[in-house]
């Protein structure tokens, strides 16, 4: 058995580039482009599993429309909380105080955001919504839309990389990883086909 899973990010909300977290922001009218590019008029997915937030949402709401394409968000897809930083840009938060920053990109285990959601807790969010859907959908093509952090941390966990190195992982607006699980269950094997591409 074969499952092939597509994670697209969302692309550039309103208010542009910052620690957005879990504001509801929607997509600018770029960020609605960028992600129309990067799909084109591709469909081949049984399924579309999206975050319930709105840059994410909204797309994959169209997408399905347009397509015929059943849409079901799962909230433990949402971006991970960045309490404090969140509506914060880096720019302003290396103002303020650079050396935490750089701690948290460095080591974001340890280095949390000040009331940010802990990674270990996101980490499971995000792995236990990934092994249902492998469980719910295996033999199947689905496309996850969702944000960054999501992204990060299920490629971190096909390749399995230590959580704290899950920053080294870039991931443009609209980018796109295909993600391809060979069997099932503890004996599957998951690869990482292609990472921030387009279709």
């Amino acid at each position: 058995m074969v499952t092939t899973i597509d994670l697209i990010r969302h692309g550039e909300p309103l208010g542009g580039k910052k620690y957005r977290g879990q504001i509801d922001d929607p997509l600018s009218d770029k960020g609605w482009e960028q992600m129309r590019q990067a799909v084109g008029d591709h469909h081949p997915w049984n399924l579309i599993i999206t975050s319930p937030l709105a840059r994410c949402y909204d797309f994959a709401a169209e997408l399905g429309q347009r397509h015929g394409i059943e849409v079901k968000a799962d909230p433990r897809l949402m971006e991970i909380g960045f309490g404090e930083w969140e509506g914060r840009t880096a720019a302003e938060l290396m103002e303020e105080d650079a050396d935490r920053l750089f701690r948290f990109w460095r080591d974001p285990l340890n280095h949390p955001p000040p009331g940010g959601e802990p990674l270990h807790r996101f980490a499971a969010r995000i792995i236990a919504a990934w092994n249902d859907l492998l469980q719910s959908y295996g033999g199947k093509h689905l496309l996850l839309v969702g944000h960054a952090g999501m992204m990060r941390m299920i490629i971190r966990h096909v390749l399995d990389m230590p959580l704290d190195r899950l920053f080294r992982i870039q991931i443009a607006n609209a980018a796109i990883t295909r993600i391809q699980v060979d069997g099932e269950g503890e004996e599957a094997l998951p690869r990482l086909l292609f990472h921030d591409g387009r279709l």
